[in-house]
């Protein structure tokens, strides 16, 4: 049989057995509403309550500070319009990146229809906001910044904590959709300054479908789904009981854990870069090479194209991806990878790989043994490679 090697983790993760064991007995035999005033219904909100204070607990929190979400693109719209519906009066002008993920970058596009508006700062090559960009693009209008806590393409961490200052000395909102960040990385809502944090179990192991958004006591913000009181009066729907469970339980695991994991992503994660660097030609690592997720590789190989790329990995064993996996199915370059100035046909050639707690030294020597291959064979049929090497391209 084929060997099989997930390095998909940014896309998702795998639910660990220890998170499913801990949900099955609320689909099941504890499966009481938790707005229910009987047993079975205080049982069910004993088991939320849990939950919220192991997701509060992982990042310095307060238990009603956190809000349950169905994911982690819920709780940037949420974010970002509850904030500008609830501030209206106070402005009108929301300042973003250029790199964001789509759920904050078309939310913001959604705004700019109803009259806000939105600066999308640059980045630069690494991927990097310039916190003085931040400072010189607010306004006497602005109401809210959101950076992401760590690029979900290119894997590059924000200075997150200086952008958060100066939100706080301006007086202005700050949220950091943190969906790669929680679970990776040491997360300090309070040192850093962080009014609304957004993150999704499926990215550390929890379940799909999923996730919670920190909104800090005081922070006027809209409601996101009307119809009941749950979640506070601020997010209506019955929650979904196991899986609330399911990530209060992976993002305890996932804060456990943290220091070990990220050692072991980190060691394997350069491990992989300095080899296919030092075993193919006319390769470029995307993303800063320190300021970056424990478990985040970015190549673009000149002269191919990414789709073959992993169609042809795919077919040893090796999944991974191209970019983002909400965007994979699109023909168009990444956005992240034009933003940090690559040009379109570099940025089309690109390979993203994302190591998790599952993968071992022997996948990364097995990725090593076969991407070369793969490399030199797509090339030998591009007419640029052969031209551009002075040989005769035969097909």
């Amino acid at each position: 049989m084929e060997r099989r090697v997930y390095m998909d983790h940014a896309a998702t993760t795998y639910t660990k057995k220890e998170v499913l064991e801990e949900m099955l007995p609320f689909f099941t035999e504890k499966y009481g509403n938790p707005s229910s005033v009987h047993s079975f219904g205080r049982e069910a909100r004993k088991a939320v309550d849990l939950a919220r204070e192991r997701t509060a607990k992982a990042f310095n929190a307060s238990t009603d500070e956190i809000y349950f979400t169905g994911g982690g693109s819920e709780a940037d719209n949420w974010a970002i319009k509850g904030i500008a519906l609830a501030n209206r009066q106070r402005g009108n002008h929301i300042i973003t990146t250029s790199i964001e993920h789509h759920a904050v970058l078309h939310t913001c596009q959604y705004l700019e229809k109803m009259g806000f508006e939105v600066t999308y700062l640059p980045v630069d090559q690494y991927g990097l906001v310039d916190p003085e960009d931040v400072k010189r693009a607010i306004t006497d209008r602005t109401i809210l910044i959101s950076v992401m806590f760590a690029n979900n393409e290119i894997g590059t961490i924000q200075p997150v904590k200086e952008i958060g200052r100066i939100a706080r000395e301006h007086g202005i909102y700050f949220h950091t959709d943190a969906v790669q960040a929680v679970g990776h990385l040491p997360i300090d809502v309070k040192d850093m300054n962080i009014d609304l944090l957004s993150l999704s179990a499926h990215k550390f192991y929890g379940p799909k479908g999923v996730g919670a958004l920190y909104i800090k006591k005081g922070v006027k913000i809209h409601p996101f789904m009307h119809g009941g009181a749950q979640e506070r009066n601020r997010r209506a729907g019955t929650e979904n009981l196991p899986g609330i469970v399911g990530l209060g339980k992976a993002i305890e695991l996932a804060h456990e854990n943290l220091e070990e994991s990220s050692r072991k992503l980190t060691a394997m994660r350069d491990r992989l870069i300095s080899g296919i660097m030092e075993r193919i030609d006319s390769v470029r690592l995307n993303g800063h090479p320190v300021k970056r997720l424990p478990g985040n590789v970015n190549l673009s190989f000149e002269y191919i194209e990414g789709e073959s790329l992993l169609l042809s990995l795919d077919m040893k064993g090796i999944a991974a991806s191209s970019g983002s996996a909400c965007t994979s199915g699109s023909l168009d370059p990444s956005h992240v990878l034009l933003a940090i100035g690559l040009p379109h046909e570099i940025a089309h050639g690109s390979l993203r790989l994302t190591l998790g707690d599952d993968n071992t030294d022997e996948d990364v020597d097995y990725v090593l043994e076969v991407l070369p291959e793969i490399v030199q064979r797509l090339r030998n049929m591009s007419p640029l490679f052969a031209q551009d090497k002075g040989e005769k391209h035969y097909v």
